[in-house]
């Protein structure tokens, strides 16, 4: 039941955030609403061409406090964090995967293969769940998505390919 409050949660936030977010000239990456120790935060992940710099977060966090506030369907005291996802983002949607086809990834995956859970390459399609890496010696990888722990955008910072 947790887990269904959090998705509609998020959900609501995203309807309520993108049309904002669009009118600002940004987008929005990923929304997470989760519990940290006895703190609840609401984070908002913004993005626009060219990079986000801290006044895009700043106009951002203060376009939303207000319709947030309004519409209180948040039941917890929360802590509002908007900020740019960061160079080595992390790939949560289908839309992500497209968007970044052909950049430098880092897949962690839940259980290991061929003793391994890391993996850097080149994200060089996705479709179905599926994603193809190609490693630095031209090998190529399909990887489920379903059994990642995480894809991040990555340069190559000292995985073995």
């Amino acid at each position: 039941m947790a887990a269904n409050k959090k998705l509609n949660t998020v959900a609501r936030v995203f309807e309520i955030a993108a049309p904002i977010a669009a009118d600002l000239g940004l987008e929005i990456w990923d929304i997470r609403y989760l519990k940290e120790g006895s703190d609840w935060y609401l984070r908002v992940f913004i993005d626009k061409e060219g990079g986000v710099g801290i006044n895009d977060c700043v106009e951002m966090s203060h376009a939303l406090d207000k319709p947030l506030d309004e519409g209180d369907f948040i039941p917890n005291a929360y802590i509002l964090e908007v900020s740019s996802p960061g160079v080595e983002r992390e790939l949560t949607k289908p839309e992500h995967f497209e968007k970044m086809l052909g950049q430098p990834v880092n897949i962690k995956l839940i259980r290991p293969v061929d003793r391994r859970r890391e993996f850097a390459g080149v994200l060089t399609a996705f479709a179905d769940g599926e994603i193809t890496l190609t490693a630095a010696d031209e090998s190529e990888m399909k990887i489920n998505k379903k059994d990642t722990a995480y894809v991040r955008l990555d340069d190559f910072g000292g995985l073995e390919q």
